[in-house]
């Protein structure tokens, strides 16, 4: 079991709400920015510590609100699970590829790729649409609200 934190970045797009994923170098799975604790770090700092590592943005514990602690399998590591405690946080920045990150990519929260890694399919983009629902438009034949 590999313990984890992870952040959460959500900006509007024109489609709807986005979240911003990465991918590390060598792997086919996008997930959030974030990853393993090192010793003596709770979850909040290491989440910190990742953000400015891996996309450059400086985040602070201030910053990070808990979405929630999920359970599932790695998407990177065979026969593994990882217990991930996942934060939202607003934006501070224009995030950039850094360290082991070889993509950064902006993932309509409507949409579940098959290139995600399980926590974001299984667990984390449901927590999110639940607290970013997309409007209900109304169309022909269809009264509004």
């Amino acid at each position: 079991m590999l313990t984890v934190a992870g952040v959460c970045f959500v900006r509007p797009g024109t489609g709807g709400a986005e979240l911003l994923t990465v991918r590390k170098r060598g792997t086919e799975r996008f997930m959030l920015p974030g990853g393993k604790l090192d010793p003596g770090e709770t979850t909040a700092t290491a989440a910190v510590r990742e953000v400015a590592e891996e996309i450059g943005l400086e985040v602070t514990i201030a910053d990070l609100d808990l979405l929630g602690s999920f359970d599932e399998e790695a998407a990177n590591e065979a026969d593994t699970r990882v217990a991930a405690t996942v934060y939202t946080a607003t934006l501070s920045g224009q995030p950039e590829v850094a360290r082991e990150i070889e993509a950064l990519r902006w993932q309509p929260l409507a949409e579940t790729p098959g290139d995600v890694a399980p926590l974001l399919a299984r667990h984390v983009l449901p927590a999110l649409r639940a607290r970013h629902p997309e409007p209900q438009h109304s169309g022909p034949g269809r009264p509004a609200g």
